[in-house]
């Protein structure tokens, strides 16, 4: 299948070879670290770059749960039977320990060309023995620093990824970091060939992750989409999200339940708790470290009310990736009924709660998309956009424009967001944002006030700027 989309990170990886092969850096060679949520295209983009790069290179994939000894036998194979330069050298060599098997692969590497060697699912190899990043230390340090090698280390669990690069863990300061995202909203909107507003359905829906978007045919209406889609219990769009679910949490658990009762629509810690718990609410001191180990691994993320004022005991809880979300609220309760052949109910359920889920769902988008266009002429310093609301929901603001976060030091903006296909921001809703205006810490009369809508803004409204879809698109490009 063509490889398409991530153009800036090619031309990232590209950089680091770079500099590899010109020998710029204080070693000879380089370290990344690249992580990501699984099934974001991390393997893929890495052969791809391998692929394109014309120079010799090995990957080595980990297996879950392996026994080491046969991890590392099959390294050894890898390194062995690769077109590094000395491979013949290690071919057919045993490693007793991780020390042996790095150093094989320091042989192999040449001395006089760069070269890429890639480790992927090194999460599981840290699982599966204590001994590896202390062997990736050593061997680093001694033998492949001094190599002309491009070394990536790819990983899914983005804790553990993260925690190897944490003071005090053997490879700490020996590597750059590179997160891989969902593909993006422009990305969506190039492959998908749809109008800007669709491409941000289509972005709502797949999460931007390539198997879903790939799976969607160009110009493909959003109803086509799910009607062809809940046809097929083996479609990407129903498969990945119970094999993303499983690759994090591997048996019910409590996280699976508090996955659920977020994906469910809940966002305040006692209605997750509520929702979590069954027959009773789930205790504090069991949740907490539920949803910080949930934030940790980049499943759920928080928001905090944006203002002049802090307030950090009102967080906001929400999945993190749009598709996952969707995923939640529509799919997994449908996937009994696509497997009896009635996906047409499912579909139902889709369409009769589409636009309240949308109007939420797309708000983290609009924010990330509006702080990638800011700062502009007219707002020179704001670089946060974020929302506010109080402990009962009223009033909500939609967007707040400020000049940090999460305590701003002076509000820029205020704003609303109007995300349907039938009505533009009008009157009412310009209304509504004037009414509850000041009920925002560091808002005064004199604020001003913007829109952000999928069908434009009636004439007339003194606003200070408004955004459309095209404007979204364009913020990504």
């Amino acid at each position: 299948m063509e490889f398409k989309g991530r153009a800036a990170d090619l031309k990232l990886l590209a950089r680091q070879l770079e500099a590899v092969a010109e020998g710029t850096g204080a070693t000879r060679g380089r370290a990344v670290i690249m992580t990501g949520r699984r099934r974001v295209g991390k393997s893929r983009l890495v052969q791809e770059f391998c692929d394109r790069s014309g120079l010799p290179y090995v990957v080595f994939q980990a297996t879950r749960g392996r026994n080491p000894v046969a991890e590392r036998t099959d390294f050894a194979a890898a390194v062995g039977q690769s077109p590094l330069a000395g491979a013949e050298l290690v071919a057919g060599l045993q490693a007793a320990d991780w020390n042996q098997a790095l150093r094989q692969l320091a042989v192999a590497l040449p001395d006089d060309a760069p070269s890429i060697a890639v480790i992927d699912e090194v999460p599981w190899l840290v699982e599966q023995d204590g001994e590896f990043e202390g062997a990736l230390q050593t061997i680093w340090d001694r033998h492949l620093s001094g190599k002309p090698v491009l070394l990536v280390l790819v990983g899914s669990d983005m804790s553990v990824m993260e925690a190897l690069q944490s003071h005090g863990r053997p490879f700490f300061g020996r590597a750059a970091k590179m997160t891989v995202q969902p593909l993006h909203l422009a990305d969506v909107q190039e492959m998908t060939r749809l109008g800007a507003a669709e491409a941000v359905d289509a972005l709502l829906i797949t999460g931007g992750f390539p198997e879903i978007v790939q799976s969607w045919r160009p110009g493909m209406t959003r109803g086509d989409f799910l009607r062809e889609a809940v046809a097929n219990p083996l479609s990407p769009l129903l498969v990945a999200g119970e094999l993303t679910l499983l690759g994090e949490f591997p048996e019910a658990s409590h996280s699976r339940a508090v996955l659920e009762a977020v994906g469910s629509g809940e966002r305040t810690f006692s209605t997750i708790a509520a929702q979590a718990g069954g027959a009773g609410a789930l205790p504090s001191g069991t949740l907490s470290p539920l949803l910080n180990t949930l934030q940790a691994k980049r499943v759920i993320a928080t928001d905090l009310p944006l203002s002049a004022k802090p307030d950090s005991k009102n967080k906001r809880y929400r999945i993190a990736d749009p598709y996952l979300r969707f995923w939640l609220a529509f799919l997994q309760r449908g996937i009994p009924l696509i497997e009896r052949g009635r996906g047409d109910l499912a579909l139902e359920r889709v369409e009769r709660s589409w636009t309240t889920w949308r109007g939420r769902a797309v708000e983290p988008l609009i924010r990330a998309s509006l702080e990638r266009l800011l700062p502009d002429d007219r707002w020179p310093a704001t670089e946060a956009v974020g929302g506010w609301w109080n402990r009962q929901n009223n009033p909500e603001i939609d967007l707040v424009g400020a000049d940090r976060e999460p305590v701003a030091g002076m509000v820029h903006f205020l704003g609303s967001i109007k995300w349907l296909e039938d009505r533009p921001f009008g009157r009412h809703e310009y209304d509504a944002l004037v009414r509850d205006m000041l009920a925002v810490p560091g808002a005064d009369p004199d604020t001003p006030l913007v829109a952000v809508s999928r069908s434009g803004v009636s004439s007339g409204l003194p606003l200070a700027a408004y955004w459309g879809p095209e404007d979204l698109v364009g913020a990504w490009q």
